[in-house]
This record gives C-alpha cells, structure tokens and sequence, in this order.
C-alpha cells in the first residue's frame, strides 16, 4: 500500500523531500514505501512526556544520557533549586576547554576586539551560545540568556554591533539573566550595543531622537497597551538625550555627554521631573518603568508563554504578583512557573529551531564544537543568532516556523549521518547502552530521543518503522523529524 500525505506528514517524513534535496536515494525510497496507521503519533496538543522529562524540555535545553535519573534523584523541586544557584555549578571540562578557544575573540576587555573581522566576531560568539546551550550544567541560565536576548535583541550587524554585542551578552544578558530586573534594564539602557542599535548616539537636546524610548516602554517594559501616550514617548527621550558611548578611549563604554542633554523639565507617565536631573532623568525613568504594573503585567505574560506555551489572566496575576512583591526578582517567579502542575499538563510547544538543534544534540550526545557545521543549519531553518533585524526578537509561535520545515529534515539527515562540520555522533556507543537492559539499538535510540520507554503507544508509530528502517542513521533522521520530537 503506498503511503498516503498525510502518513508522510504525521512521521515527519516528509523528510523525503530533504532526501531530495540532499541525494539521500535510500532514505527517500524508504520513506515513501512506509506504511502507518492513521495518527500513528501524538497531535501536538497530547503531551507523551513524563514531569521530569517536561522540566528538562522546558528549564533546561532537553534531556543528556543521565539526566533523567540524576534528576529523579534530586526530585523536581531540588533540580529548579539548583538551576536558580548556578554559581554553585561546576562546569562541564568539555565546555571551559572549547570556550577557552574563544576567548581571545569574546573577551569584552580586550582593546583589539574591534581589531577583529566582523563575522569572525559574530561567529565566536554563536559558537560560544550554542556551546554553553548544548554543554551547560547551568541550563535554566542558558534558557533565561536566550530569553533576555530576545526580549532586548540587538541585530549584531548594525554599526559596529558584531564588537558591542559581546559586551552585551557579557555584561548585559548574562550577567542579570537571573536577577532583578531594575539591575538588568538598568545595564541594557547603558549599553553601547542597544544604545548604537536603537540610534540613542543621535538623541540630543533640540534634535531628539525616540526610537529608544519607544521601544523601552512598547517592548522592555509596559508592553505595547501599557498605557503611555506619544507625548510620554516623547519626554522620554528627552530624558535619555545624551545617553551615549565612547568611540575613543575605552572604545564601547557608556558615557552621559552633558552638553547633548535637554536638562529642562520634564513629566514622564504623571511623574515631574525637574530641571536640572542630568543623567539621573534616565535613571528616574528607569525606576518608573521597572516598578509600574504594567511592566510586571508584561514580563508575566511574556514568562508564560515561553515556559507554559500560552498565558491566562490568572498566571499573568499570579507572576505579576511575586515579581511587584520580590522588587522585580526573577528567581521566585521561575521557581512558581517551573515547579507548578500547570507545568506539567500544559501544551506542548514547538521546538524554535535553536531548541531543535541543542535538544537533537544534547539527547544523542553528540560531540560538536557549536561552529559553523551548525550554525549554517540553524541560519537556514530561520534563526541565525544575534541576525533578527527588528528590535521584538525572534517569535514565539509556532505558526511562524511550520513554515520552513525542509531545512529542519536536512539538518536531522546532517547530524545522523555525521555530515555537519565538526560535529560527530558515535551511534553504536549510545544505543549499545541499552544491551543489558535487553533493548534494541532501534528502541534505545527511542529512549534516549524521548527519555520514555519504547513501549509507550505514543512512539509506536515510530517502533513500527524499525524494520524499513535497519540502518540506525537513517533511523535517527526520521526520529529527530518526527513531530513527536519537534513538540516539547
């Protein structure tokens, strides 16, 4: 019987057309003579996942070989606990070892960084992400990088963006990823990179320009019906006229040019400001947008749906509450989100294609150097880092990237056949762990791809392709491309 669409589709195997578009002959013939029920696999609103694998899917990038049982030892609670202390965390010798390579490019105190070619800067620091996504022991950091980075996004290509943007991610992002939030928006007015990105160099008295102010309170704070009016866009930059950065000396580093400030008098959201503020207008606006409601109500809403898959009033209430309570803290409101039953009966979500990547990485233990092997797979499924042009970060929902699905299939055939540069996978190693346990190499693959048993009927689907599929790489592609693996 020749498989219908639809079957193709529900595999995920639709990974014919990538065999098309790669050459892979075997892999296309045998996809196409695959033969499956109707809704073999889980639609994406059924989640298969147990409570710990959730919490892997969602705190960190998906589960290693391991993880499931060291965090079924800790328990739910012991592991968020101590995702929220990650200085406590001693690092991977595999990471400082791979990251050391990359220190000269990405030390932000180093004067010949701008010496640097732009896209080898730029490239380091990709490597650099991606590494401590796939190689972290601090992974619920690693997901609030990510998170922040999208929230304050800077495209890395304005400017001299490339040599700023690692300051940022130093200074900025990852520094604050877990701490109050006043501290963190606070290190994001004053940096060069969002500072240069959003044009606040040329905000001067008599000449004002508002493209900062106005993504300040649309986009890092009170959200888009914050209720602030034009004119408050206005006198906010008037309050930050003068916030720029040296070009010189201590290339990159803030500087208040009194002499460009409108030092009048100002009202910023019902708040007078009086002549005479200087630097502190911007640092006044800083603490009113920080401490204002809506800003709590939007950095809810945004914590919602990255964790939950979607947000509702209660949440929105609930999280509003403990960051208002805790003076913008960000660690009670995670510890609320990730420890909750909600959590773990809420939708699934699709994988961005940087989840896609590290979790197919991270569940097959894969040895990568995070370089350009990957990063050409990730710029074609849509989602190069650091390269979003508009200041509201790469999308959350799912309907933007159902789009662009060829490039995820030909990254799964690129990794299991070891075809992605520097990045190597041992099979034979990973599913021979399952021998004593009395598994197949095909149903070890699935366990470790899921961290569930084989026998779950949501993966029989997949077990049932076992013998069209006996070579275990192509096995894998078709299990990485299935939406069972896309869904988290």
């Amino acid at each position: 019987m020749k498989t219908t669409r639809r079957e193709i589709l529900a595999l995920g195997a639709a990974g014919m057309a990538a065999s098309l578009l790669t050459g892979c002959e075997t892999l296309e013939q045998r996809l196409t003579a695959a033969t499956l029920p109707e809704n073999a696999l889980p639609p994406p609103n059924l989640p298969v996942h147990s409570p710990v694998v959730r919490l892997l899917n969602r705190a960190a990038y998906g589960p290693r070989p391991g993880d499931i049982a060291y965090v079924t030892r800790l328990g739910i609670a012991g592991y968020v606990a101590e995702q929220l202390a990650p200085e406590t965390l001693a690092e991977e010798p595999i990471l400082a070892l791979r990251l050391r390579s990359l220190a000269d490019t990405l030390n932000p105190d180093t004067g010949t960084l701008f010496d640097m070619d732009d896209h080898r800067v730029v490239e380091a620091l990709r490597e650099a992400t991606l590494l401590r996504a796939v190689y972290s022991r601090r992974q619920l950091s690693e997901r609030m990088v990510e998170f922040w980075t999208d929230h304050f996004n800077i495209y890395a290509f304005k400017g001299q963006g490339p040599q700023l943007k690692v300051v940022d991610d130093h200074a900025t992002i990852r520094s604050h990823a877990l701490g109050k939030f006043r501290d963190l928006l606070g290190a994001s007015a004053q940096s060069a990179a969002m500072l240069g990105y959003l044009d606040n160099t040329a905000n001067m008295k008599g000449i004002p320009n508002e493209n900062y102010a106005r993504e300040l309170m649309e986009l890092h704070t009170l959200g888009v019906h914050g209720g602030y009016t034009q004119r408050d866009v206005k006198e906010v930059a008037r309050c930050f006229s003068g916030w720029t950065f040296e070009n010189h000396w201590h290339r990159g580093r803030f500087r208040f040019k009194a002499d460009m400030h409108d030092d009048g008098p100002k009202c910023v959201l019902g708040v007078s400001l009086p002549a005479g503020g200087g630097v502190k207008d911007g640092e006044r606006v800083l603490d009113i947008l920080a401490a204002h409601p809506a800003t709590a109500e939007h950095l809810a809403r945004k914590l919602c749906t990255h964790f939950l898959g979607e947000t509702s009033d209660s949440w929105t209430r609930r999280l509003a509450a403990i960051f208002t309570a805790s003076d913008g803290d960000i660690k009670p409101i995670l510890l609320e989100l990730l420890t909750s039953a909600d959590l773990l009966s809420a939708k699934p979500i699709l994988k961005r294609p940087l989840d896609f990547a590290v979790s197919s990485l991270r569940a097959l233990n894969a040895d990568t150097d995070g370089g350009v092997g990957v990063q050409r797979h990730l710029e074609s499924m849509g989602q190069a880092l650091y390269a979003w042009p508009m200041p509201d970060g790469f999308p959350e929902a799912a309907h933007f990237w159902t789009g662009a699905l060829i490039p995820r299939w030909n990254f799964a055939l690129a990794l299991s056949g070891s075809r992605a540069e520097n990045t190597r996978l041992d099979l034979p190693a990973l599913t021979g762990a399952g021998k004593k346990s009395g598994l197949t190499p095909h149903d070890t693959l699935l366990e470790f791809a899921f961290s569930c048993s084989p026998q779950d009927p949501a993966l029989s689907g997949l077990r049932a392709l076992t013998p069209q599929y006996p070579n275990l790489a192509e096995y894998t592609a078709v299990v990485l491309m299935s939406p069972a693996f896309q869904w988290h």
